[in-house]
């Protein structure tokens, strides 16, 4: 039965009937053709607002550091298929989720190794967080991979990833969207028949074709609904970044803030997950919003903290957390000179297409939470 725990549901429009041994008797017909009346059900089914089954967390990578490359000892990438740690929200165990509807997880190979390829109906994406001599094969362009290096292989293409033999121990963060996929019944999986792609474009070819900003080949025929572009550099990122402090004092909410794009479109990377790369200038303290869409958060660069739904969570480079549907959120960089980088990958696209996305500010105290308690 609806929990009635809202004093805004005891009035006309919502559902508040008082049960009585009659109305019981009637509920129990009803389940035996399994069915139920909907005014039991409909204040749970539609809340006033949003609301998340995952929880703000953060993974902290001098714990996790460790145990993810203790994994190379104990797993091969043969028997593993993809050799990942995942992040598992406490709120979202049985969807193997981190937040909301998305899934991330830290993987690690040696040199000399390689994952097999494969295809799945989930997008996915790649963060780079160290090693040399990492790359992916995605429908046959090998792509080079470097630190804080975002890469695509969305959804349907075939795709392996592995190191070079004179490379060094690399580890990466992944995204997908495999929850959603799920959620939405409409995942599939398949192994390349040859186990391996062989690469049949020059190396790079995405971003060297791609890569200059403002610029594609007049003789582009691309037709896919995800970008051409699979690989977008730290470098000419962080390079962005500092122009455009030049030129804009950046949002209230994210200090200064690009979206990684379709350089085709404009648009969001692939159809279901979109990213981002913010600045928090030396000193700069953002305001707090909340929006609808989930948020998985890695720590670029530099250090601070951000308080979310009144929790203080500091972070440092190459920590992640997550900011579930509707938290309030605000970020702080607690450096006197240096600048603090957060990449971030959401469900936003999805939202969009949807007509689900909304965001509002914090109204009270000049935009900034009251701090109730650090993780």
């Amino acid at each position: 039965m609806s929990k009635q725990i809202d004093d805004r549901d005891r009035q006309l429009g919502r559902a508040f009937v008082d049960d009585d041994e009659k109305l019981q008797a009637y509920y129990r017909e009803l389940e035996r053709h399994e069915t139920g009346a909907l005014w039991t059900v409909a204040n749970d089914i539609e809340p006033w607002e949003p609301v998340a089954h995952s929880v703000p967390m953060i993974w902290r990578h001098a714990d996790l550091r460790e145990p993810v490359l203790r994994s190379l000892d104990l797993v091969s990438p043969e028997k593993a298929g993809r050799r990942v740690v995942y992040l598992r929200n406490p709120r979202r165990k049985e969807v193997s989720a981190c937040c909301g509807w998305l899934f991330s997880g830290i993987q690690a190979m040696r040199p000399g190794e390689k994952a097999s390829s494969h295809r799945h109906a989930a997008s996915a994406l790649r963060f780079i967080m160290e090693g040399a001599g990492a790359y992916t094969i995605v429908n046959g362009h090998k792509i080079t991979l470097g630190l804080r290096d975002f890469v695509l292989t969305p959804n349907g293409t075939w795709h392996d990833h592995g190191v070079d033999e004179g490379g060094e121990i690399s580890m990466w963060q992944d995204g997908l969207d495999i929850p959603l996929a799920n959620a939405l019944e409409a995942n599939f999986y398949a192994v390349h028949p040859d186990l391996f792609q062989k690469p049949n474009y020059p190396v790079d070819d995405s971003p060297l074709s791609y890569g200059a900003a403002g610029l594609v080949p007049v003789d582009d025929e691309w037709q896919r609904p995800y970008s051409p572009l699979l690989r977008y550099s730290w470098d000419q990122t962080y390079a962005a970044l500092l122009d455009y402090a030049k030129a804009s004092d950046g949002s209230l909410y994210d200090g200064i803030i690009l979206r990684y794009s379709n350089p085709r479109t404009g648009g969001h990377v692939m159809q279901t997950m979109g990213a981002h790369m913010q600045m928090l200038r030396p000193g700069e303290k953002t305001r707090a919003h909340r929006h609808t869409g989930n948020v998985i958060y890695h720590v670029a660069k530099g250090s601070g903290y951000s308080v979310l739904n009144g929790q203080r969570f500091d972070w440092r480079e190459k920590d992640i957390f997550c900011v579930p549907a509707w938290t309030w959120h605000e970020h702080a960089n607690a450096a006197a000179r240096d600048d603090s980088c957060l990449f971030s990958f959401n469900d936003f696209p999805t939202m969009e297409k949807l007509g689900f996305y909304r965001e509002e500010p914090y109204p009270e105290n000049d935009g900034h939470q009251p701090i109730t308690s650090i993780f």
